[in-house]
């Protein structure tokens, strides 16, 4: 491979453009679909491509309006396509893909890690968030993936979040600082790439860029001080790239209807001269409803990403009219700067898997692994040991509250919650294990109204013992405070449940912290 990165110099204007983009490659698509893309690489000299699991994912589906199909194969299916697709290309691809929690944000049957809001609940030791990375980036490795699109270096101090969230460290500028430089140097040790996102900073919002233009009313000094903070720390620690969200932010745009994704004050301002970013700045997938919908003609969206400083265009959908715009309007020196940046990343990834012999299990075996991160996040929110301890000598009642199925409808629910309010009508203790039935927050996690009012009226008539287990930032739901012990599991793994039933036998401490402000009613 090093003989294509020594023909550099031959590549054409066109070729070199044709690097910048990185149009979406879907594990499910047809055969048809497929060759569409093999057509794209070959006639325009793509630089990469970035999997996502199908076109009815939730990446690319934001309404919900396609069932999206199970695939239990879709790991070799991947591993497939991204050897059809590098033989067919004149130059190597550059393989990208989102896998913040690890393959399985994207592929069926590949094993799942904690979210980083789980792993902002470890205090004081960043060393398993580092074996975190290092885990995901052999699995990458293995699988021909060469750039992890993480991690989210948002700091989520707005709980209204509907797309950050779960997804985010935390609220505390240093915890998330810390964590992503430990995440980052853990996949760089396995020599895969990695992309602080999403500048300038996606945490303070309301709104789903996915759908949306959020918009960030703050100072510049308000953003430099918070926002801002993470990203600069990285940049000093020379990450490999930086993905710029489509975000309204006025202070650094001067133009409150400008995204930043295709803001020159913003990425070639802030970015590069303020902050001193010298790497390659990747724009957020530009389908994105954010910028998508207010650019219609093909090309320009692509156009006005690249002038403004983006040196790759993730999920470009218009690749032929974007890299036709481009020719007709940028000048070279403009294209070759994002062409060496780009080019020198690509080298370094490809090199790394090149010359990485290391067939070697990781440290940990991810069950072990999880099994630590359980015990070091596991956070006692209210109550004590000794007030649960008191508790299991009495004759309480456990409840799990969980949806087994995922089919079930309204009716269905609201009669199987009939029943139990029957069951539990005369008793005085119960312990709650309650599983929110959605990780993100729309339509209230996915809960009912009725199944709110019912963990209520629980909390207030009974003495409750609950653990909680998934999105912590559902429990803004319900009245704690009227809880007799409220324990915050996280996650609904086995070693999560495994460590949440050794710490209510009184086996095990909770290690962690909430890494967030619970603010009641936050919805």
């Amino acid at each position: 491979m090093m003989d294509y990165f020594s023909a550099e110099k031959q590549l054409s204007l066109e070729e070199k453009v044709g690097q910048l983009f990185m149009p979406a490659a879907f594990i499910n698509d047809t055969e048809e679909e497929v060759q569409e893309l093999e057509s794209l690489i070959t006639k325009h000299a793509i630089g990469g491509i970035c999997f996502f699991h199908s076109r009815a994912s939730a990446a690319t589906n934001y309404e919900g309006k396609k069932p999206v199909v199970y695939n239990e194969n879709s790991l070799e299916v991947l591993k497939s396509l991204i050897n059809r697709y590098q033989k067919i290309s004149k130059y190597p691809l550059l393989i990208a893909i989102d896998a913040e929690w690890g393959l399985a944000m994207r592929i069926e049957n590949t094993t799942k890690y904690p979210y980083a809001i789980t792993l902002g609940a470890i205090q004081d030791d960043v060393s398993l968030i580092y074996e975190v990375g290092k885990n995901i980036a052999k699995d990458c490795k293995s699988a021909g993936i060469h750039w992890n699109l993480s991690p989210v270096t948002d700091i989520n101090n707005n709980p209204r979040n509907p797309v950050i969230g779960y997804r985010s460290f935390g609220d505390n500028r240093e915890s998330v600082t810390s964590k992503s430089i430990a995440y980052v140097k853990g996949t760089e040790s396995e020599g895969i790439l990695t992309s602080a996102k999403h500048f300038p900073g996606h945490g303070d919002t309301a709104t789903d860029s996915h759908l949306g233009l959020p918009v960030i009313n703050k100072s510049k000094e308000e953003l430099l001080e918070n926002e801002l903070y993470p990203f600069q720390k990285l940049i000093n620690e020379e990450v490999d790239s930086v993905m710029v969200g489509h975000l309204s932010v006025p202070a650094l745009s001067m133009d409150e209807n400008m995204p930043s994704s295709i803001s020159k004050n913003i990425i070639k301002g802030v970015l590069r001269e303020e902050m001193q970013f010298k790497g390659v700045v990747i724009s957020d997938a530009l389908n994105m409803h954010a910028v998508s919908k207010n650019y219609p003609v093909p090309g320009e969206l692509e156009w006005l990403a690249f002038d403004a400083g983006n040196d790759v265009l993730c999920f470009a959908e218009h690749t032929k009219e974007g890299i036709e715009r481009i020719l007709e309007n940028a000048y070279e020196n403009q294209i070759n700067e994002s062409f060496q940046r780009v080019w020198k990343l690509k080298e370094k990834a490809i090199n790394n898997v090149k010359n990485s012999n290391d067939t070697s299990a990781p440290n940990w075996e991810a069950k072990n692994l999880n099994y630590a991160i359980a015990e070091k996040s596991l956070t006692l929110l209210k109550g004590s040991d000794k007030e649960i301890a008191e508790f299991r000598n009495t004759d309480f009642c456990t409840v799990t509250f969980k949806r087994f199925n995922e089919k079930e409808t309204s009716a269905e629910i609201l009669a199987s919650l009939a029943l139990l309010k029957s069951e539990v009508s005369r008793e005085n203790e119960v312990l709650l294990l309650l599983t929110p039935p959605h990780v993100k927050p729309v339509d209230n996690f996915g809960f009912l109204e009725e199944e709110i009012n019912f963990v209520n009226q629980l909390l207030a008539e009974k003495k409750v013992v609950l653990y909680h287990y998934g999105n912590p930032y559902a429990l803004k739901h319900f009245e704690l405070e009227k809880s007799l012990a409220t324990v915050v599991v996280y996650q609904d793994f086995s070693e999560f449940q495994e460590v949440a039933t050794s710490h209510f036998l009184g086996k095990t401490k909770a290690m962690g912290k909430l890494p967030f402000q619970l603010k009641a009613n936050a919805f």
